[in-house]
């Protein structure tokens, strides 16, 4: 398979960047009047505006023919039509047809995907009126009122995300609550304050075999069966969704109350699927069905704009240029928007999960940066926090600022102080101040000379900081699906335009086989496999202090 370096693009762009780098954006900005026009693409409901990287056209026409070299497109089609993708595990990557609202035909294995999806959502959409009506009864004939949600990783990250970001929409009525962490000090947490009587358990595990979902979902029934004195009440209290229903079987579920997902869904890209039912049983089917509508219309656009004005595309381009060809090596996410404070958690899984490998899809090293490192958090708390290391540190890291205009809590100056300050940090961070300016504006204030040698070096800020914003139009469930599915997108293509393969995470489960060894060992209190020394004597060091047993 072709080495990706020898790519006509990808040649030209190492040139690109090597002249570059001497230019600065304020220059750029101020040779072309344009440069928002010409480096900006409006959607429906938002807009992505990415002049502010050190980008000029000639490098954009190389990007995205080095999107062509890579063959995107194709990669693309084959991935709507079914094709297995998924080299390293044989596996389709069909988790776009979990919101296929058009419900065109998708076929794998002869049977049509689609209409696997639809009999699934209707299945969702019974059980969510039945717990929203109060006709679904708990043991003591009360109805539910909290839904607790038992998964990690993919099956928690996802719907909690959606969760928080859409709380203002809820009404209440049902309030859900995620469990993903194995310390008992999480799930004790959240079951004290609870009634068991009112209480809902969601167990989410695609494989139904995650020693950490399990084990809190072992805890919750006893929970349960403690206050309740009947095991036949988990059959009104717990339901599972999984893509191995028979492993739920043997562990006590009943068929009926089990919800499907395939094997063909990443965990990480499963919220679509009936992974998300604690999104809809909080806001109810109508808005989880917008959020699908919302991802659907993302779908095709990816599907049908031309890579010059395909969103995904340009956003994975730009990643791309800003970490494999000028060395970037982290990447933040600054949403300027408080019920988005899990979006940077979010992405960082979807990423790094995905793209964070070191070998080609036939498994051969690569000599290039992959991925960076993603990380983040809410504006303007950051701006208090991590901000002076975005602005002076030597490590130059590219950001996502996203905002919306119009607030979905609207108090009197609130978002107009908000919103002023995610344009201004773009601004600054672009721009930045030299030393002239910064002793000028310091003798217009009076400063003396002395003062001013002292001081001028520290406030000089060299600018020059990539950033993309997404701006959108108010933040609901149709807005929030395009962005999730966006971000989806660009990271699929990361995955093309890089060689390697987006869709396994071998380097997780390396370190859950490793545990369940170490498990038994500490639940027999006696070490029988062979470890480093250091492992040997921490596990020792644990033995000989330990309590528990």
């Amino acid at each position: 398979m072709q080495d990706p370096t020898k790519q006509k693009a990808w040649q030209a762009l190492n040139s690109h960047a090597a002249t570059i780098k001497g230019r600065h954006m304020r220059e750029l900005f101020a040779q072309d009047k344009q440069r928002f026009e010409h480096f900006s693409v409006e959607l429906d409901r938002f807009l992505l505006d990415y002049s502010k990287n050190l980008i000029t056209k000639n490098i954009m026409q190389d990007l995205i023919a080095l999107a062509r070299e890579s063959n995107v497109e194709n990669w693309r089609d084959a991935m709507f039509s079914g094709e297995r993708i998924n080299r390293t595990e044989n596996r389709a990557v069909l988790h776009p047809s979990l919101r296929n609202r058009s419900k065109t035909p998708v076929f794998l294995d002869n049977k049509n995907v689609t209409e696997q999806v639809e009999n699934e959502l209707g299945k969702m959409e019974t059980f969510v009126s039945q717990i929203r009506s109060g006709k679904w009864l708990g043991y003591s004939g009360q109805p539910i009122r909290h839904i607790v949600n038992l998964g990690v990783g993919g099956s928690n990250l996802g719907p909690q995300m959606v969760t928080e970001a859409l709380k203002n929409y809820s009404d209440n009525s049902i309030k859900t609550h995620y469990v993903s962490n194995v310390d008992g000090a999480q799930i004790a947490e959240i079951l004290r304050p609870l009634s068991p009587e009112n209480v809902l358990f969601i167990v989410s595990s695609k494989s139904f075999s995650t020693t950490e979902t399990l084990t809190n979902a072992k805890t919750a029934m006893r929970w349960l069966v403690s206050a309740a004195f009947d095991e036949r009440a988990i059959q009104k209290h717990f339901v599972a969704v999984t893509a191995r229903p028979q492993k739920a079987i043997e562990l006590g579920f009943e068929e009926k109350n089990i919800f499907r997902m395939w094997d063909w869904v990443g965990g990480r890209f499963s919220l679509w699927s009936a992974i998300g039912l604690p999104i809809a049983l909080e806001f109810g089917f109508e808005k989880f069905t917008e959020l699908l509508e919302g991802a659907h219309e993302m779908d095709l656009h990816f599907q049908q704009a031309p890579l010059e004005e395909n969103a995904p595309v340009i956003l994975a381009l730009i990643a791309m240029w800003n970490t494999t060809f000028l060395g970037c090596q982290s990447h933040a996410i600054l949403p300027y928007d408080q019920t988005l404070h899990m979006l940077a958690a979010y992405l960082q899984q979807a990423e790094m999960e995905s793209n964070g490998k070191s070998v080609t899809w036939d498994g051969q090293p690569v000599n290039y940066s992959t991925v960076a490192s993603i990380w983040g958090g809410v504006g303007i708390n950051g701006q208090h926090a991590f901000y002076q290391y975005l602005h002076q540190s030597k490590n130059i890291v590219p950001a996502d600022f996203i905002g919306s205009i119009e607030s979905v809590t609207p108090l009197e100056d609130h978002h107009e102080t908000l919103m002023a300050n995610f344009f201004a940090q773009t601004q600054a961070l672009m721009c930045g101040v030299n030393e002239s300016q910064v002793r000028s504006d310091l003798k217009a204030k009076g400063r003396q000379q002395e003062f001013i040698n002292q001081l001028a070096p520290h406030k000089v800020h060299e600018g020059n900081r990539p950033t993309n914003t997404i701006l959108l139009k108010k933040l609901d469930s149709w807005t929030l699906g395009a962005l999730i599915a966006m971000y989806e997108h660009k990271i699929f293509v990361q995955g093309v335009l890089l060689h390697i393969c987006s869709f396994d995470q071998w380097g997780v489960e390396l370190g859950k086989g490793l545990a369940e060894k170490i498990q038994r060992e500490l639940k027999d209190k006696k070490l029988d496999i062979e470890h480093d020394s250091s492992t040997k004597h921490l596990i020792e060091f644990y033995f000989k202090h330990s309590t528990a047993g």
